[in-house]
């Protein structure tokens, strides 16, 4: 990966969780970095758009394909504070992208390491490399914080 110290990239993928939280979404942040600069920052917003596919990570996906006018990433690194699901990790194939950096583990859902290793499926025509576990604490803490409230307020 074209970085050894990958927390300051996790911090700010941790404030779109906070802004995600702010706004009573699911905590999860993602940024896309290419060629060392930030193109893509973005969290979860599923409640707010009412579309089941704003995932921090497929917003921050088209703000990237956006901003460098191309749908393959490949010079790109994605930081998301959530091990990715199934769908991001399909997203993440379709996008080419090379890398990718996440905080917590997703046992329930996660599709690259937990439940599944998707972007490590040979059968597949990309695949990426992944780093886990980055600032997990943090990143776990604020979804720990999230539900907790959602229960004590008998949400979903």
């Amino acid at each position: 990966m074209d970085c050894t110290n990958h927390e300051p990239m996790m911090r700010h993928a941790l404030a779109e969780a906070e802004a995600a939280l702010a706004e009573d979404e699911v905590p999860v942040g993602a940024v896309i970095v290419w060629h060392g600069r930030v193109i893509a920052a973005a969290h979860n917003q599923r409640e707010t758009l009412n579309d089941p596919t704003a995932h921090a990570e497929i917003l921050a996906i088209t703000q990237a394909a956006t901003a460098i006018g191309n749908w393959r990433l490949d010079d790109c690194t994605l930081f998301v504070t959530l091990e990715p699901c199934p769908m991001c990790a399909g997203a993440i194939v379709q996008a080419r992208i090379p890398h990718v950096v996440f905080g917590a583990a997703d046992p329930k859902a996660g599709a690259v390491e937990s439940l599944f290793t998707l972007l490590d499926d040979a059968r597949l025509n990309h695949r990426a490399k992944v780093v886990g576990g980055i600032l997990a604490s943090p990143c776990g803490e604020i979804l720990s914080r999230f539900f907790q409230r959602k229960r004590k307020e008998g949400g979903n």
